[in-house]
């Protein structure tokens, strides 16, 4: 396991045209996936106002993962069939529309609806944004690219309470909406305009029946995690009745998958596993984000129903991490293109690890707010050393062919990873919390013990990362078509 030498960073040879194409995918992605999480500090607020549970309400975070959990493998599809361009003004425009129809919603159905249609415009822009990237851009700056990827999926969701605190503290929760509205008519407005296409495409056809099963599949898996959480009062049959429906449904859909591959008419193409470094830096993708989407949702309950901060409070506490791994995106990139990936990963993922311990050990309601705050900015420096790595050696190891491919695959497990996250950490905390207060706790007292065994069971994940980290290498030539020359066939 010797790391790769230091490479001396060459000068950027990516054309001014290329480089508008970029900055327009980066900015617009920022503004998507900003709007992923911009519910988390709105909870407590939406369950007095549109009078729902906890649970009820953390779907409108959940759903959104899910549906792009469920489009999200369609775009390796999307991204071979039609040119970049049209994909990107149909996306944009989705996002636009269900922003709007959010802003507008009346109650909670409709504003459950607005945030689906939205999420099918965010599944399609983040493979599309990796695919140009890793096509365009060559070996020695994809780091310092990478990062800026980085930044935008981990910064964005960081940022998105603190902007929710801003803006609940003196307007209602529709202005959540009004306030990505004119970004995201902007950004497809400055699209139309300047964007083009990248890509070249081919006449491939979507099955159907994979589609299918990808739905049934990660939905089956995430609705039955969302369903724990109640099964304290009303039992746990549903929810396992749900999530081995998706397991069936999944092992049906790698079938489905190794079978088309065969004729390369795969919806998803799974041969981007055969190389390991791509395969680990999934599996630590997967435990990030459960972490990080985990943390994003109940931190803001702790600060405000523990500790009772207000809500724009519960917002600039997080905001210190989101710039920590803003500020951090591009120095981290700049290391990787010189050191590669496993002096980053490592002691990121011991920050992680150490952080969720913090918080599994020390949440109660008497713990100071400048723990919380430590916590999470510790928190959110061990991701900044993570996702960028992770992102330049996990697609940097595939042949070019599969980059669509890997892109999906990426962002699949991400958006799967962190709708369980979401679901998982509600889930026990709420379970935990009944139990306490059923045997005599306050409701304070009784919450504080969820939380901090949702935040020991994602220690004990992260924990796994650092063993993970160990094992990612820098891909041996990506300009040479990936890891491994296997991969191609």
């Amino acid at each position: 396991m010797t790391q790769s030498p230091t490479r001396t960073v060459a000068p950027s040879t990516v054309s001014r045209r290329d480089e508008l194409v970029i900055r327009v995918l980066i900015v617009s992605a920022f503004t998507v996936i900003l709007n992923e999480t911009i519910m988390g500090v709105a909870i407590p607020h939406l369950k007095e106002d549109l009078g729902i549970s906890t649970v009820l309400a953390q779907w409108l975070t959940a759903a959104f993962l899910l549906t792009m959990a469920i489009i999200i493998p369609i775009t390796g599809f999307l991204l071979q069939r039609f040119p970049t361009r049209p994909l990107y003004i149909v996306a944009m425009s989705a996002f636009a529309a269900g922003t709007l129809l959010a802003a507008l919603a009346p109650g909670f159905e409709v504003l459950l609806v607005a945030r689906v249609i939205q999420a099918c415009g965010t599944a399609v822009m983040l493979p599309l944004l990796m695919t140009t990237v890793i096509s365009i851009v060559p070996e020695h700056e994809r780091g310092r690219r990478m990062g800026t990827i980085g930044m935008v999926i981990s910064v964005a969701p960081a940022l998105g309470p603190t902007i929710s605190g801003l803006i609940l503290a003196v307007l209602p929760w529709q202005y959540l909406f009004l306030f990505v509205l004119p970004v995201a008519a902007t950004a497809l407005l400055f699209g139309i305009l300047k964007m083009r296409s990248t890509n070249e495409t081919s006449p491939t056809r979507m099955d159907v029946l994979s589609v299918v099963l990808a739905t049934f599949g990660f939905g089956g898996i995430v609705f039955g995690l969302s369903q724990l959480g109640e099964s304290a009062e009303s039992g746990a049959g549903s929810a396992i009745v749900a999530v081995v429906v998706g397991v069936i449904a999944l092992v049906l859909f790698v079938w489905r998958q190794v079978v088309l591959q065969r004729r390369d008419a795969a919806l998803l193409d799974l041969r981007v596993f055969r190389s390991r470094t791509f395969a680990i830096a999934c599996a630590m993708f997967v435990v990030c984000m459960m972490g990080l989407f985990g943390g994003i949702i109940l931190l803001p309950l702790f600060t405000q129903d523990v500790l009772g901060l207000s809500v724009l409070a519960s917002g600039l506490m997080l905001l210190p991490g989101g710039l920590t791994m803003g500020l951090l995106a591009t120095p981290v990139g700049r290391a990787y293109d010189r050191v590669g990936p496993r002096p980053l990963l490592i002691p990121g993922t011991a920050l992680v690890s150490g952080a969720m311990w913090i918080f599994a050990l020390s949440l109660t309601a008497t713990t100071p707010w400048w723990v919380v705050l430590a916590a999470h900015v510790t928190l959110s420096l061990g991701l900044a050393l993570v996702f960028t790595p992770l992102f330049s050696a996990s697609l940097g190891s595939l042949p070019k062919r599969l980059y669509s491919h890997g892109s999906a695959m990426v962002s699949t497990l991400q958006q799967v990873a962190a709708a369980a996250g979401t679901a998982l950490f509600v889930s026990l905390m709420t379970a935990v919390t009944l139990s306490r207060v059923d045997a005599g706790a306050t409701e304070v007292v009784a919450q504080a013990a969820g939380i901090r065994m949702a935040f020991t069971v994602g220690a004990i994940l992260a924990m796994g990362g650092i063993v993970l980290a160990l094992f990612v290498r820098r891909p041996e030539s990506s300009e040479g078509g990936g890891e491994s020359p296997a991969l191609a066939h």
